[in-house]
């Protein structure tokens, strides 16, 4: 019993340190978040509770772009399902770093912490993930970049508007630095943004598709754009394999 309460400290710790240095990334970005929902009229324990839950950068702009724009319910949750898919086959990844005879429950638990970094650490852990790692490691990250988004609220209604104008432009320098590298390592990559930014400024200007909701048309292109790439251009997973 002591060995095993001895492991799982070990365990906390651990995983408190890798979840650390996350946490103080995920507290800047999530920052500049909570200016894009401050615009959409979220309130600081708003933007707390959702960016807990949700932690996901490019969900979560999503989400408060279409809540700005007024959008629907279903289309926030199609726009979260789509964006977010990559989360299941993480979760199926990780699946195979859990120890036999770990409960349903915390496999459960461990595929809900799951960020890009809370996955990669957690995969990187040398044998079997602990649920216990997994855990620690996302939950400071989650309270720091909850926290960074609910003071990014509070900063978006108390600085003058043109650093919030400002502030906001530092997701998108984000997203940026998140597209160009693939899009420079891979020409396909480049050719599906390409196709995105034009589709999305056509159907914004044409006569009947600019008459639906903007979250319409971000979840039916997003669909539609990865649908063709996948099916033109499928990723060779044997060639990588061998790589």
């Amino acid at each position: 019993m002591k060995s095993t309460q001895r492991n799982m400290r070990r365990d906390i710790l651990d995983g408190l340190h890798v979840g650390i240095p996350i946490a103080m990334a995920y507290f800047a970005v999530a920052f500049s978040l909570g200016i894009i929902a401050a615009k959409a009229g979220l309130t600081a324990p708003m933007g707390f509770v959702s960016s807990f839950f949700t932690r996901a950068s490019a969900g979560e702009y999503g989400t408060y772009t279409l809540i700005a724009a007024h959008a629907a319910y279903a289309e926030l949750v199609v726009m979260c399902l789509v964006i977010n898919l990559r989360y299941m086959l993480m979760s199926a990844a990780l699946s195979q770093k859990i120890a036999p005879g770990t409960s349903r429950w915390h496999r459960l638990l461990m595929a809900v912490c799951i960020t890009d970094e809370v996955f990669g650490v957690s995969y990187a852990h040398p044998g079997y993930t602990p649920p216990a790692y997994t855990y620690s490691a996302a939950l400071i990250s989650s309270l720091f970049w909850a926290l960074g988004c609910a003071l990014g609220i509070v900063a978006g209604n108390i600085l003058p508007q043109q650093m919030v104008t400002a502030l906001s432009m530092a997701l998108y320098g984000m997203f940026l630095g998140i597209i160009i590298p693939p899009a420079r390592k891979d020409r396909n990559v480049l050719y599906a943004l390409a196709a995105s930014f034009v589709l999305s400024g056509l159907c914004a200007a044409a006569p009947v598709v600019s008459g639906l909701s903007s979250g319409t048309r971000i979840v039916v292109l997003t669909v539609l754009i990865s649908a063709v790439a996948a099916w033109l251009k499928p990723v060779n997973t044997e060639a990588d394999g061998e790589a």
